[in-house]
C-alpha cells in the first residue's frame, strides 16, 4: 500500500509539473477573454517568453531577470496584438494567428543561437523543488504541491489572486463590466481601451512566463518549438474552466495527469488473454487532447450562464456606435 502512496504521488508531482505552463498560458487567456478579446496568439507568446527567457538566462545567471524578460517578451507580443485588435479594430483571429506565426519565427531565430547550451547553475538552483517542512509529509498533496518549484507555487497563487481580482476588487469588476458590455462601461466612465490594453498585456505577461517554466525549468534546454502546441490547449483550457482562475488549475492539472499516463505507459507491454498488448505511444499522446475536445463538446451543450462566454467577446468596440 505505501508503495502505491508514493507511486501514485511521484506522478500527481509530475502532473502538477507538465500542467504548470499551460495553468500560466489559460490565466493570461483568461485575463485576456474577460475584457471581451479572443486571443490565439498564446503559442506565440509562450515562444516569445521561452526564447527570450533562455536568453536572459544565458546572459545573467539571475533568475529574477530572466523571468522578466521572459514575461516582458510575452507582454510586447500581447501589445502588438492589442495595437491591431483594440485601437485599429482589426479581426482578433487573424491578429491572434499571425502573433502565433510571428512568435514562432522569432523564437525560431533567437533559438538558433541557443542550442546546446546549458542553463546557468544559478537559475537551476533558484527553480529547484522546495520541500515545505511538515506540508509535504501530507500523503498524496504533500509530493504533489509542497515539493514544487517557486515557480508552480507562484502559478497556484497567480490563480487564487486573479480570482479574487475579477470577483471582489473595483478593478475586476470594471474589467468584467467591459468584456459584458463595453458600451455601457463606456458610458458610466470605464477607459475601455485602456482596460483592454492592460488586462491583455498582463496576459500576455503570464503567457511569456508560462514559456519559460518549459525552457529555463521543467526541460531546461532549448528546443525548437518547445510548447509542442500548449498554447492551443490553453485556448481550450478558457472554455472548460469557463474563465474560472480556479478551475483552470483543475483543468490545466488535469490535462497534465492525461499526459503523465501517456508518458508512463509509452513502450510497455501487457497480456490479454494470452496475446501480447503494445501501448503505441502515438495513441497514447492522444489521449489529453481527446478528453479536452469530448470535454469541450459537453460544455457547449450545457446552456448554464457560468458556462457562457464572456457577451462581448470577439466584437470591437467603436465608441461611436455606442
Amino acid at each position: 500500500m505505501n508503495a502505491f502512496v508514493e507511486a501514485l504521488a511521484l506522478f500527481m508531482q509530475t502532473a502538477v509539473q507538465m500542467g504548470t505552463h499551460i495553468l500560466l498560458a489559460t490565466l493570461g487567456g483568461i485575463l485576456c477573454e474577460k475584457v471581451g478579446n479572443i486571443n490565439l496568439g498564446i503559442e506565440g507568446m509562450m515562444l516569445l517568453g521561452a526564447s527570450v527567457g533562455f536568453s536572459a538566462a544565458l546572459a545573467t545567471a539571475n533568475p529574477a531577470a530572466a523571468v522578466l524578460a521572459a514575461g516582458l517578451a510575452g507582454a510586447a507580443g500581447a501589445f502588438l496584438y492589442a495595437v491591431v485588435a483594440v485601437t485599429l479594430r482589426g479581426n482578433q483571429v487573424v491578429t491572434g494567428l499571425v502573433l502565433t506565426i510571428f512568435g514562432t519565427g522569432v523564437s525560431g531565430f533567437i533559438g538558433n543561437r541557443l542550442s546546446g547550451k546549458a542553463i546557468p547553475q544559478e537559475v537551476l538552483a533558484a527553480f529547484a523543488p522546495v520541500k515545505i517542512p511538515v506540508l509535504r509529509d501530507i500523503p498524496v498533496l504533500g509530493k504533489m504541491l509542497f515539493e514544487q518549484s517557486l515557480y508552480v507555487h507562484a502559478s497556484l497563487a497567480l490563480a487564487v489572486l486573479i480570482f479574487v481580482y475579477f470577483r471582489h476588487t473595483y478593478s475586476g469588476l470594471n474589467a468584467r463590466a467591459v468584456g459584458e458590455n463595453p458600451g455601457a462601461a463606456d458610458a458610466s466612465g470605464i477607459n475601455v481601451d485602456l482596460c483592454k490594453y492592460v488586462h491583455i498585456c498582463l496576459g500576455g505577461f503570464l503567457c511569456g512566463i508560462g514559456g519559460a517554466w518549459l525552457s529555463l525549468v521543467f526541460v531546461p534546454r532549448w528546443q525548437e518549438n518547445i510548447t509542442a502546441g500548449a498554447g492551443w490547449i490553453a485556448v481550450a483550457l478558457i472554455i472548460f474552466s469557463t474563465w474560472n482562475p480556479v478551475k483552470a488549475v483543475f483543468a490545466a492539472y488535469t490535462f497534465g495527469a492525461l499526459k503523465g499516463v501517456g508518458f508512463k505507459f509509452q513502450n510497455i507491454d501487457a497480456s490479454l488473454f494470452g496475446r501480447k498488448i503494445t501501448f503505441a505511444p502515438q495513441i497514447l499522446d492522444m489521449i489529453p487532447y481527446v478528453a479536452t475536445i469530448i470535454v469541450l463538446i459537453f460544455i457547449a451543450r450545457r446552456k448554464k450562464k457560468e458556462y457562457q462566454s464572456p457577451k462581448g467577446l470577439g466584437t470591437p468596440y467603436f465608441r461611436e456606435e455606442r
